[in-house]
């Protein structure tokens, strides 16, 4: 049995390099491009610190193995978030991280920090647990909201498949403890690892560029001269609708907007996202309400109109997700924009 788990995993960190490479030398962004690198040798480490034949004894290389094995998690929340075109919390981002390092820390000094392991250990396996858990719900809440259909479906087969197997190896390690798991147990998790690195690989391969690109720049709303008839017809309505302001609507859908069209949503996203070069349905509504809120951040007449009340009365639910969407769009919140816009003579 433990010559079967080797095999597997040695076949499984074969493949991980392979993808690896695949997705360094693609179209992707930089981003994009060294995240999914940095999760995929996260994995490797995994594959190699859970190995029953890795040497314990400390070194600088198992020290990088461990630490690599250990930062998997954070990277599979950062890659959800790149991905998918969300702006990571740098609060979040920088307390699990911490957390992550000062267990592993405390794991490889355990001959000075033996009365502190089960607390590291508890804490670094809360964290990975937190952050995967918060993938999952990045890729299956957001799923509506994205126009890339490729995108949506690779949610499932990459994000979820990956974040339901780290869950699937947390809760072993959780329950048998770290290095005291059956020989079966860890050959199953080499077999179905070794099944979802292969599955990953191929819906890379599949995928690329259309997943992975870069988002470019929003197009123009007026039709090109490539673009079809029933594409021009379905342009015309969507910009009636939104010079309707139809993206005041709070709460508005994809699936809304394409039913008050009278078209099918399918034909709604393709038009969004290949012809006027959004990613999000969230970015396209965006573009229109943020513009709006320049714009009333900036009059004098309104000056001393609340920033939760614009929000509100841009569709926004709540002040957050516009300070939010704000600061993505014009790298400022609200309040500094309309600070600086009255400060500026230019403006004033």
């Amino acid at each position: 049995m433990e010559n079967l788990d080797t095999a597997l995993r040695l076949i499984g960190i074969g493949q991980l390099v392979l993808v690896a490479l695949v997705v360094w030398r693609s179209a992707a962004g930089p981003a994009v491009r060294r995240v999914t690198v940095a999760l995929l040798i996260g994995v490797i480490g995994y594959l190699i610190n859970s190995a029953p034949q890795f040497p314990q004894t400390p070194s600088p290389t198992r020290f990088a193995v461990v630490l690599a094995s250990n930062l998997a998690p954070w990277f599979l929340w950062l890659f959800a978030h790149v991905v998918f075109d969300r702006a990571a919390d740098r609060r979040i981002a920088g307390a699990s991280i911490g957390l992550i390092l000062a267990s592993v820390m405390i794991f490889v000094l355990r001959r000075w920090c033996e009365p502190l392991i089960p607390l590291a250990d508890a804490v670094g396996h809360l964290t990975a647990a937190l952050l995967v858990i918060h993938a999952m719900a990045i890729a299956v809440r957001e799923r509506d909201d994205d126009l890339v259909e490729q995108r949506r479906r690779f949610r499932v087969a990459f994000v979820l498949v990956i974040a339901v197997l780290s869950i699937g190896v947390l809760a072993s390690e959780a329950w048998f403890g770290f290095g005291h798991e059956p020989v079966w147990m860890l050959a199953s998790q080499s077999v179905v690892i070794a099944l979802a690195i292969l599955g990953i690989g191929v819906a890379m391969l599949e995928a690329d560029p259309a997943l992975l690109a870069p988002p470019r720049a929003p197009g123009p709303t007026a039709p090109n001269d490539d673009w079809s008839p029933a594409e021009r017809v379905l342009a015309a309505k969507l910009n009636a609708a939104m010079e309707a302001r139809v993206w005041l609507e709070p709460g508005l859908t994809i699936g809304m907007l394409a039913a008050r069209l009278d078209v099918p949503e399918h034909r709604l996203r393709a038009l969004i996202n290949r012809r006027l070069g959004h990613r999000n349905f969230s970015a396209f509504l965006n573009a229109y309400r943020i513009a709006e809120a320049k714009a009333v951040l900036a009059d004098p007449v309104r000056v001393d109109l609340p920033v939760l009340t614009i929000a509100m009365d841009l569709g926004y639910g709540s002040l957050a997700p516009f300070n939010r969407a704000f600061r993505e769009s014009v790298g400022q919140t609200p309040t500094e924009f309309r600070r600086q816009a009255f400060a500026d003579p230019e403006k004033g």
